[in-house]
């Protein structure tokens, strides 16, 4: 026996309004029109039958009925022969609908713009502008970053190009980003963010950010296994949609080296591609062999201090390049830019600075770099020699395995002395360990051992006698859990999963630094570490002390586009400096520069490095390197400023290894 519906009048009547709705227009309008009726002629009938002026007799009232129905309903309530009134209804008819079709249409229109301009389909119409293709986590820090170096213009824009929902990229970059003096949609006056929608592959696409008006375009890597294919298609779109020659400066970065040339040839002439992979790898083993370069870097790269610029050489032309480095008494001198594009950082000081060379200085703004000869605070008496600091073998331990890992190691075999030691921690089958054991052959001067275990195992930590190490690193590993289940003895653990999108896994990162804390605190001693993660956001959570050095690739990388996009020149120079060869930052022992029994002008430390072939550009405080937010790093200080230095203090000097 079926079993019958108890449901409501309420719940009845509304499923056959949906099923009345269900059956088309036609019946739709025929239900209405009936139901109308219903209302309308009773109620008029109500209102003639309660009007004491109404006709008393009854075809008089129903006229009076007629003709306030017919004006209710927009018919007319024409009065006369049978004929007369069809067509006075007719008309009327054929007016309503003319009205209610055009009135339809005008409505259908003005939703589908309106529609069309929340998906984001229209055209960006603006000129000198900033426009960012595709969408990860970086688009928040090089949104923010460009909104800072543009703080000092009256107007400026950001297009956001990218195959998400306008509305969605709106309210994230809303909600993502800090008070930094940006905001969504039209207007003038703060940064301007605005978004747009399609895929960035597209060059018919590309046309709605107006990429042809543009200042800079940065192609941010999606995330995913095949970020760097899509940015080499993107880079493919945009110089279909851009003639050549371009005025725009074109900033791209992919993740894996394999791609890098693939990258800078979709991206042509005047294009600009960043590798994330060689950059993070030459940092992290730069800052595990100087600890505190990390913090240097993160000032120097983004607008919120001190960064590079370019000057003219005005009345320097014919000098050498070593007087100039006290010709500026607000900026540091590191280097020459040559007519030809050819940077030389850090070259010798007897090199003749020509005509049309410019000047690669590091300054706090565009208007700061103006000569201004330090040479009087130059305390000729405070000036030292250096004394001998023998290199020695050291024990450096790495946990974790990524993509990155072997240039790390081949990174850290350039540097060390004869004898040095790497042993190396990881999760791995038999390929990666063969993969290892090719890296740990191919080395001259480091002694690589590979040693499987789980990284956020405690009792694997507290086995390989961490606080006896000279240097720790810490890399993400690829594809895994935040807790590894322990595996069985003499079971190969599960091989490596391919790479995420982001590069690594911070969850595990968290977890090893946790653990390595521990260690530290029973053996009272703060561990040499160094740190890479993908998000910034995590590297607040990280349990480490302060001005710890971490390495956040994603932000970096962001920070890196942004100074390029402003100034195109500025391609070169990091890539001189993030080259193998040549010179870098170091911290090194004040005490080597100048005396400690004294206070002394920063141009004293400037002097004295300039003998030693070096730029120095700032320094390190050891009594503030717990304290933030600049963790006692004062990088371009005025040369006429006085410090009393202590025997641990450090300079940052640009020289060669």
């Amino acid at each position: 026996m079926a079993q019958q519906h108890t449901t409501s009048l309420r719940l009845r009547l509304r499923y056959r309004f949906d099923t009345l709705v269900a059956g088309g227009t036609a019946p739709l309008i025929g239900w209405l029109a009936l139901g109308c009726l219903a209302v309308v002629v009773p109620a008029s009938a109500v209102l003639v039958w309660a009007d004491r002026a109404a006709p008393t007799t009854l075809p008089g009232r129903l006229t009076a009925v007629w003709v306030s129905v017919g004006q209710t309903l927009k018919l007319g309530g024409a009065v006369g022969s049978p004929l007369y009134v069809l067509a006075s209804v007719t008309l009327a008819l054929v007016a309503l609908l003319f009205v209610s079709t055009l009135v339809s249409l005008i409505t259908t229109g003005i939703n589908q713009r309106l529609m069309s301009l929340r998906r984001g389909h229209s055209t960006v119409l603006e000129a000198g502008h900033t426009v960012v293709l595709g969408w990860s986590d970086q688009i928040f820090p090089v949104v923010a970053e460009l909104a800072r170096a543009n703080a000092n213009q009256r107007r400026s824009a950001i297009a956001v190009l990218a195959p998400k929902d306008k509305v969605d990229m709106e309210d994230e970059i809303t909600t993502g980003l800090d008070d930094t003096g940006t905001r969504t949609g039209a207007g003038a006056g703060a940064t301007r963010i605005i978004c747009r929608s399609g895929p960035t592959t597209d060059p018919t696409v590309l046309a709605r950010v107006s990429p042809q008006t543009a200042k800079a375009v940065l192609v941010l890597p999606p995330d995913g296994d095949r970020g760097d294919a899509h940015v080499v298609k993107t880079l493919l779109a945009l110089d279909a949609a851009l003639p050549r020659p371009r005025e725009a400066v074109v900033v791209a970065a992919v993740r894996d080296t394999r791609n890098h040339l693939t990258a800078r040839l979709a991206a042509g002439p005047g294009g600009h591609v960043l590798c994330a992979d060689e950059i993070i790898a030459r940092l992290l083993v730069q800052t595990a062999r100087q600890p505190g370069l990390s913090l240097v870097y993160q000032d120097l790269l983004d607008f919120a201090g001190d960064e590079f610029y370019t000057a003219a050489a005005a009345g320097l032309t014919g000098r050498t390049f070593g007087e100039s480095l006290l010709a500026f008494t607000t900026s540091s001198v590191v280097g020459l830019l040559h007519p030809d594009g050819r940077v030389a950082l850090n070259p010798d000081p007897g090199t003749e600075i020509g005509a049309g060379d410019l000047i690669v200085l590091v300054s706090e703004d565009d208007d700061t770099a103006v000569p201004e000869p330090a040479g009087p605070w130059v305390d000729e008496d405070a000036i030292v020699t250096a004394r001998p600091r023998p290199r020695f073998a050291e024990r450096l331990l790495l946990l974790g395995w990524n993509r990155r890992a072997p240039l790390v190691v081949e990174q850290l075999d350039e540097f060390v002395s004869a004898g040095t030691t790497l042993d190396v921690v990881a999760l791995g089958d038999e390929s990666t360990l063969r993969a290892a054991a090719e890296v740990a052959a191919a080395r001259s001067r480091l002694d690589v051992a590979f040693h499987c275990g789980d990284i956020t195992d405690p009792d694997v930590l507290a086995k390989l006698d961490v606080p006896g190490y000279d240097s720790v690193i810490v890399i993400g590993e690829t594809g895994r859990e935040s807790t590894a289940p322990a595996t069985p003895p003499d079971t190969v653990p599960p091989a490596f999963a391919p790479e995420s999108g982001s590069g690594t896994d911070d969850d595990r990162t968290l977890v090893t630094l946790l653990h390595l804390r521990a260690i530290g605190e029973a053996a009272g001693r703060e561990l040499p570490l160094t740190t890479e993660m993908s998000d910034d956001a995590n590297r607040l959570l990280a349990p480490a002390r302060a001005g710890a050095d971490f390495i956040v690739s994603g932000r970096l990388i962001s920070l890196l586009m942004t100074q390029i996009s402003e100034s195109g020149h500025l391609a070169a120079v990091f890539e001189e400096l993030f080259r193998a060869e040549g010179s870098e930052f170091y911290l090194r022992p004040v005490a080597d520069y100048v005396g400690t029994d004294r206070e002394v002008a920063f141009a004293t430390l400037v002097e004295s490095a300039r003998r030693r072939r070096e730029c120095a550009v700032g320094y390190r405080l050891r009594a503030e390197a717990g304290t933030a937010p600049a963790y006692g790093v004062r990088l371009n200080p005025d040369k006429r400023q006085r410090v009393r230095f202590g025997e641990h203090d450090w300079v940052i000097v640009l020289a060669e290894s």
